[in-house]
């Protein structure tokens, strides 16, 4: 079977399933199995250069001793198979032992099958798409390996198009760009602390890679990414992202990276980093409890805001950073909003920030974006704003047209040769000094698109934008509600 219609031929066979319901489903149904099939293909790969090397995952739970059909009668499958996937392979994987000094390798494991599920309820038809990923890929094979990298990439963005809330796939051609411009090298660190399903880590790979030249090159690749991930599917989805990228051993956790003291970090070197990647969550309201983890003047219930807030602490000195966030923050003048880039000019080098169009996300959200880019290498002397407009023929990017890394050409033309650029009276490119920002009450709204023309959606995306704007000011809503209720008057009445 040809790799571009595997998952295709996966999702079909799922449907006849009574027991998945969704895309969603069908999704974290593959992912889990398609873990286990390349970590036993990695497992043979470890197995053959270390003679000592023991698997974490017991003999007959391994991929070989159990989905592999010799077509002799013997393979499980029906209530036998089921009641093994359910009754063992679940229940063991996600209660194994690890010792403190487990290597990363094996603690995936644990961390890959804890929350996971089997939502299938047909055994005969889990044999079929067990036999389907058994016989469709062989992942000890490096190029074929390698090509199912791209299938993959299939599969995170029908994870997007699932509906996952606040799962939002970052294009490729961005994380590309973003990881090119700030151009990692093998020794140094990078670091997404929201890392979904990898794309900005394994953006960055794609870059170490090419620098690799000798086995020395090769350890500090294995090495240079790390990631942290809340939600237990892109958590997966990472995971495997890592290891079909050769990362034997990823650095990437299923976490929250709110929950630590900030301040903490400042006295732990090897918790910074050079290279931060990253398109945080934004739009949620984090808890009192998490908001508690950083000081006073960065506290927001604001996810976005929180996650600059740590990048401030846990960017190595000389490092830089690259950074997704929405439109409300350039212009958002609440306390922690404006701390923010009141730091970011002052103890950061915020050197550029760039206006993305604004239907980059399209058409799962149509939140307006920017990236801004600073490094940790003193303070600010001024801030160049640069307005990416849609490509010629394009009124916005959707599902079939989707931005690309050639769209990007006119920005990496720009960005090695800066200048102010001005179209019908308007700034397009403008560099603006600390000063300029500080007395315009740290607005960063500048060089945006001054020309909005009213664009009839289909009623899919129309409702969409609408669900979304009213999140929006429900959650605005709810922070100044918040705000007011901290006022000591406020808490009298309600007491």
């Amino acid at each position: 079977m040809a790799l571009g219609s595997l998952v295709k031929t996966l999702q079909n066979i799922m449907r006849k399933d009574a027991g998945i319901n969704g895309d969603a489903q069908r999704i974290e149904q593959m992912t889990w199995l398609f873990f286990l099939k390349i970590y036993d293909a990695k497992e043979q790969e470890w197995e053959f250069h270390d003679d000592s090397y023991q698997s974490i995952i017991p003999e007959r739970l391994r991929w070989y001793s159990w989905a592999h059909d010799a077509k002799d009668g013997k393979a499980l499958t029906g209530d036998e198979l089921l009641d093994f996937v359910n009754n063992d392979l679940f229940k063991t994987l996600e209660s194994l032992e690890l010792a403190p000094d487990a290597p990363l390798r094996h603690v995936v494991v644990k961390a890959a099958f804890t929350d996971a599920n089997n939502y299938m309820k047909d055994g005969i038809l889990l044999r079929q798409v067990v036999n389907e990923i058994d016989e469709s890929v062989d992942f000890t094979e490096y190029k074929e390996r390698h090509a199912f990298g791209e299938i993959y990439e299939t599969i995170l963005k029908d994870l997007q198009s699932a509906g996952n809330a606040g799962e939002f796939y970052t294009p490729r051609a961005v994380t590309d760009f973003m990881a090119q411009a700030l151009a990692p090298k093998l020794g140094e660190t990078v670091a997404d602390f929201a890392c979904g399903t990898g794309g900005f880590l394994t953006s960055a790979l794609k870059i170490l890679d090419s620098q690799v030249q000798t086995p020395a090159d090769r350890e500090l690749y294995a090495r240079s990414v790390y990631g942290i991930e809340k939600k237990q599917l892109p958590y997966l989805l990472c995971v495997t992202n890592m290891l079909l990228h050769d990362i034997d051993n990823p650095e990437v956790f299923h976490d929250n990276s709110l929950e630590k003291d900030v301040r903490e970090w400042k006295h732990k070197p090897d918790g910074q980093f050079d290279v931060v990647l990253m398109n945080p969550p934004y739009g949620g309201s984090e808890s009192a409890s998490v908001q508690n983890n950083f000081p006073v003047a960065l506290r927001s219930s604001e996810t976005a805001d929180l996650f600059l807030g740590l990048i401030l602490y846990r960017l190595k000195r000389g490092g830089r950073a690259a950074v997704i966030i929405p439109d409300g923050f350039l212009f958002g003048q609440d306390s922690a909003k404006t701390e923010i880039k009141r730091r970011l000019l002052e103890d950061m080098n915020l050197h550029t920030v760039l206006r993305l169009p604004q239907s980059v996300f399209a058409p799962y959200t149509s939140i307006t974006t920017n990236v801004l880019f600073f490094d940790n290498t003193g303070a600010s002397e001024g801030v160049w704003f640069y307005r990416m407009d849609m490509p010629e023929g394009y009124k916005h990017f959707s599902k079939t047209k989707p931005i690309r890394i050639e769209h990007f050409a006119s920005v990496k033309e720009w960005w090695e040769n800066r200048r102010d650029i001005e179209e019908d009276g308007n700034p397009k490119a403008k560099f603006y000094t600390v000063d300029e920002l500080r007395d315009g009450g740290f607005n960063f709204d500048v060089c945006g698109y001054p020309h909005e023309e009213e664009e009839i959606l289909p009623p899919d995306e129309l409702i969409r934008s609408y669900k979304e704007e009213r999140a929006k000011l429900d959650a605005e809503i709810d922070q100044k509600l918040a705000r007011i209720c901290e006022i000591p008057v406020c808490q009298e009445q309600s007491a």
